[in-house]
């Protein structure tokens, strides 16, 4: 086309002879253009709210909603008297976000010097980061003072609960302890760690611009994060009495080890479990997994003559013999097949009672072989001996229990030999004789109660079976007397306030290398006090001493000592002491001070309680009277005492008041209030 031609279309157009006409056109044509725009920007919006609105919401939710998961706080661990052994604090811990320091290596130098850390080590933990990285966890308040002073970019600090031990090493290994993840590790904190952990509870939160999480669900009920709290029937106060006695004796004889177990007769509740050497559960990352069992559990060991009152009272359940019975003990040398019995000392005639106040082996022997092989086992066996004590404790040991085939093999079990227990197993039948013949379940958890009330476990005393008549049990302890007498012995077993009855024991340690007996010990006294109304029995044993190597000599000591403390504690009252015939001459030969006895010790100790006494697991109450609930907390604790609080803000009362003298591991209730002013303390 021509321009000639083009001006004559142009010049015949409509649009050229109206322009508002082509004006309204271009405006229809911009209209339409940005009605059609909008209808696609509806239509993508529709499609975004109705078809993808699920996904979507779920994309930004990810983006700045994020659940925040709230741990539980750790149940307590309580004895008998509800004084905590177990408890969790609040403590802080370090981390910080790598990006936000200004130099690794120069950040990281300064952090290993105020906490004393591998300086390559956690540089190289924090070039591996991306946007968080642990400095410390479970830091003191120096450390993280030291650490808040450096002032250095993208430090923080998260509150995590750290498990502590008021009293330390007591019970420590019965307790267990805890890693630094809050789960339990061994003893109780491991096998009740489902009850004692409880449930965590999460809840949402926004992030804000820097990431941090802000709460927007506020939990009202704060006790619903707190795990069960676990109930022992282990007394403190025993409990430390018990461990003091043990680690006396372990130390003066230059032992490797020892043992004891405090059991209730009539109840079988058990009130002590004693293990040296000891550990402390606030420093467990520092002591080794061996260090740490429960030995009075787990550890075996041949009984040796503690065996032989179960033969006695087998026999004579089967009325195969009698208290008077004599046996001809060979004048100390008796010959077996190819092997000869010995006696310590060459003995002829010796009454059943008698066999066992002088521990004859030969004597014990013969009512072994008159009882004979299958009633031996079977009275073994229902005395416990051969099967796990069913306390449900982590690594109870059940013990070697061989049918004694061979006459020789008969003849040693009877006195102890070819067999394994531990001291759990003999307490648990040294009971049977303590409470009239019945062998009951022995338990160390009370109950389990869950943090609204509910009781989740509960223990009563239980009766499995009878073993033997109450008149043969009775029979048998009265011979058991005769041990800690004059001609026992058990001597030093004696109390001259209360009747006491046990059985001395030395066995030798077998030596699984060449098949045979080394020349270790094992020394031990089991017993039952009071005699005549038996309240507790008390099982002791010292591994591998070494100054002295006989029961009598090392263990029995152990067994008076505890008793001692004991008996009184429990409010069992002394015997009356008979007057001697002619006082005068008595009083003519004694010193000028009559030297006290043990219990007599004990109870005036108790009576007068000083600032010395703190040594002894005493201490004063701090005053905490104006301070902060944290800081009041932290107070306590370092004063080896139980906080409990009420209320927030300052503490406006404290109740035992500062400067009594209280035992370790006491509740302290602290009252807080927002009111108080910081003068009042």
């Amino acid at each position: 086309m021509s321009l000639r031609d083009a001006k004559r279309i142009a010049a015949h157009s409509p649009f050229e002879k109206s322009p508002a006409r082509w004006m309204r056109f271009r405006v229809f044509l911009a209209g339409l253009f940005f009605l059609l725009a909008l209808s696609g920007v509806w239509s993508r919006a529709a499609f975004l709210q109705i078809e993808q609105n699920d996904s979507l919401r779920s994309m930004a939710e990810e983006q700045y909603v994020r659940a925040i998961e709230i741990p539980a706080k750790r149940g307590l661990i309580v004895d008998r008297h509800g004084a905590a052994l177990a408890q969790s604090v609040d403590i802080d811990s370090i981390w910080v976000d790598p990006h936000l320091l200004p130099s690794l290596p120069e950040s990281a130098k300064l952090l290993a010097q105020s906490l004393k850390l591998d300086e390559k080590e956690l540089l190289a933990r924090l070039s591996r980061a991306r946007r968080f990285a642990w400095i410390k966890r479970q830091a003191t308040q120096s450390e993280v003072a030291k650490v808040q002073a450096l002032h250095l970019p993208g430090l923080h600090f998260a509150k995590e609960q750290r498990r502590y031990y008021p009293h330390r090493e007591l019970a420590a290994h019965l307790v267990g302890v805890v890693g630094l993840d809050g789960h339990g590790l061994d003893g109780l904190e491991l096998l009740y760690e489902r009850e004692l952990s409880g449930e965590n509870i999460r809840r949402e939160s926004i992030r804000d611009a820097k990431g941090r999480k802000l709460a927007t669900n506020p939990l009202e009920n704060w006790s619903v994060l707190e795990g069960a709290k676990v109930f022992l029937t282990l007394d403190r106060n025993i409990q430390r009495v018990a461990e003091k006695a043990i680690a006396k004796a372990v130390t003066e004889t230059q032992a490797v080890a020892g043992m004891a177990v405090v059991m209730d007769a009539q109840s079988a509740e058990l009130l002590a479990i004693a293990n040296h050497p000891p550990f402390n559960p606030n420093l467990a990352k520092e002591v080794s997994k061996a260090h740490m069992r429960n030995r009075a559990l787990v550890d075996l060991f041949e009984p040796g003559s503690t065996f032989k009152p179960f033969v006695v009272a087998a026999a004579m359940e089967e009325k195969r013999i009698a208290a008077d019975t004599l046996w001809d003990c060979e004048k100390g040398r008796w010959r077996v097949g190819k092997k000869v019995i010995h006696d310590t000392h060459p003995y002829n005639q010796l009454t059943t009672h008698q066999v066992l106040q002088v521990s004859s082996n030969i004597g014990i022997g013969k009512i072994g072989q008159v009882l004979g092989r299958e009633k031996l086992h079977e009275y073994a066996k229902s005395f416990g001996f051969g099967e796990k004590p069913r306390t449900g404790l982590p690594g109870e040991a059940k013990g070697l229990l061989p049918y004694p085939q061979a006459e020789v093999s008969l003849v040693n079990q009877s006195f102890g030999q070819g067999l394994s227990v531990s001291v759990l197993q003999m307490a648990a039948a040294y009971g049977v004789l303590a409470n009239g013949g019945l062998w009951k379940q022995p338990y160390v958890v009370s109950r389990v109660v869950d943090s609204a009330g509910n009781v989740l476990l509960e223990n009563q005393p239980q009766v499995v079976r009878r073993v033997i008549s109450e008149s043969v049990a009775k029979s048998v302890v009265s011979m058991l007397e005769s041990v800690v007498e004059k001609g026992g012995t058990g001597t030093q077993a004696k109390l001259e306030e209360y009747r006491l009855a046990g059985k001395t024991g030395t066995a030798q340690k077998a030596d699984l290398v060449v098949r045979g007996y080394s020349d270790k010990r094992i020394a031990s006294f089991m017993g039952v006090a009071p005699a005549d109304q038996p309240r507790v029995v008390i099982a002791v044993v010292i591994d591998e001493p070494q100054t002295e190597v006989f029961g009598g000599r090392v263990a029995a000591p152990v067994f008076r000592e505890i008793a001692a403390e004991l008996l009184p504690y429990l409010g069992v009252s002394p015997i009356k002491i008979p007057q001697a015939a002619s006082p005068v001459a008595v009083l003519a030969d004694a010193p000028e001070v009559l030297p006290k006895s043990a219990v007599v010790e004990a109870i005036e100790r108790m009576q007068a309680m000083t600032d010395e006494d703190e040594e002894e697991g005493w201490v004063r109450v701090p005053d905490v009277r104006g301070l902060w609930g944290r800081q009041a907390v932290y107070e306590v604790l370092s004063s080896a005492l139980t906080p409990q609080i009420y209320g927030s803000g300052k503490v406006a009362m404290q109740k035992p008041p500062a400067g009594v003298l209280a035992p370790k591991g006491t509740q302290v209730l602290l009252e807080l209030t927002t009111s108080i002013s910081t003068t009042s303390r």
